[in-house]
């Protein structure tokens, strides 16, 4: 017997998991499909790249595609239309472009080099989850918690 009181669950479009259009999550994620990578280890961290709102959809695109064919390190988020309180600016998203180690340098380049192949040209700062985890946020007034700025 089907429940009356069940609530319908609305069927999910593409048009649904474009950034702009989610405001029931904070984040979208996306995860390596391809190739091999290191787990995500203690030491771990991700580029930040701040997206004007109206670019969002597009650059998450690319970003969320590269990460899947296993271009980008091992996983990448985006902010969503929700109102996230520990965002800076209202007229910016942010995407998280995840590696496994920022004592890793290399790998950390290599993952930068390919984000500015994909168009990611200006400077972008890459931040240790161990800084995350501890609060620190540029807008609750951290200053220097950029691991590397390129």
């Amino acid at each position: 017997m089907i429940n009356p009181r069940r609530k319908k669950l609305k069927p999910v479009s593409i048009d649904d998991l474009k950034p702009s259009k989610v405001t029931d999550a904070y984040w979208l994620r996306s995860e390596r499909k391809c190739g091999e990578y290191p787990e995500h280890t203690a030491r771990g961290g991700k580029w930040l790249i701040f997206v004007p709102v109206l670019a969002i959809d597009e650059v998450w695109a690319k970003i969320s595609d590269a990460t899947e064919r296993g271009i980008l390190g091992g996983s990448s988020k985006v902010a969503t239309a929700r109102p996230n309180p520990n965002a800076a600016n209202p007229k910016t998203r942010v995407i998280c472009v995840y590696t496994y180690d920022c004592t890793d340098e290399k790998d950390v380049m290599r993952v930068r080099a390919q984000l500015r192949s994909l168009g990611i040209t200006a400077k972008i700062p890459y931040k240790a989850d161990d800084d995350t985890l501890a609060g620190k946020y540029s807008k609750r007034g951290d200053k220097g918690i950029s691991r590397y700025y390129e």
